[in-house]
């Protein structure tokens, strides 16, 4: 089953992120994940994928704008619709609006469709409510949340379109 894992990043924070997502998604047994810049994307991977995780450096506590921009314009062609979604952010310090930014992702997604998920409370510690924050330059630290969230965001994406779909 494919996934993908999308981001917009300018100090490479976003990048180096979502590649751990995608590398957490992977070691669900039968699941495909690549990540891509916003700027660089397979369309035709993005369309065949099952889930899509969005990641955002965080600007003025929100989104950046070029993640606010794709989303209202070029990622809408992109079949939003039925797919798994989450999101992540990056921020430059603490509390420095990473949920904020998050929020404004996943509320985007589901007015286009889309299953949005993180797991939440449910599997317990750690808890991702909305979706993993990194501070830039300490990203070592939430590495393990981000591979574990990738994980979750696989093991749902494989609930919800059956097993049959990681074959």
């Amino acid at each position: 089953m494919k996934m993908t894992v999308l981001y917009y990043t300018r100090t490479d924070t976003t990048k180096e992120m979502a590649h751990v997502i995608a590398e957490g998604m992977q070691m669900v047994e039968g699941v495909e994940a690549k990540a891509f810049s916003i700027d660089a994307i397979d369309e035709d991977w993005v369309r065949e994928s099952k889930c899509m995780v969005l990641g955002t450096p965080t600007y003025l506590a929100s989104a950046s704008g070029d993640i606010v921009n794709w989303l209202e314009g070029p990622g809408r062609t992109l079949g939003f619709a039925g797919k798994v979604g989450g999101a992540f952010a990056t921020v430059n310090y603490l509390h420095g609006g990473g949920e904020l930014a998050i929020r404004l992702i996943l509320d985007h997604m589901m007015v286009y469709g889309m299953l949005t998920y993180s797991g939440g409370g449910s599997h317990g510690v750690p808890v991702i409510h909305l979706g993993p924050v990194a501070i830039k330059g300490k990203t070592d630290e939430v590495k393990e949340t981000f591979l574990l969230y990738g994980q979750r965001m696989a093991q749902m994406t494989a609930k919800v379109f059956g097993q049959d779909a990681l074959n």
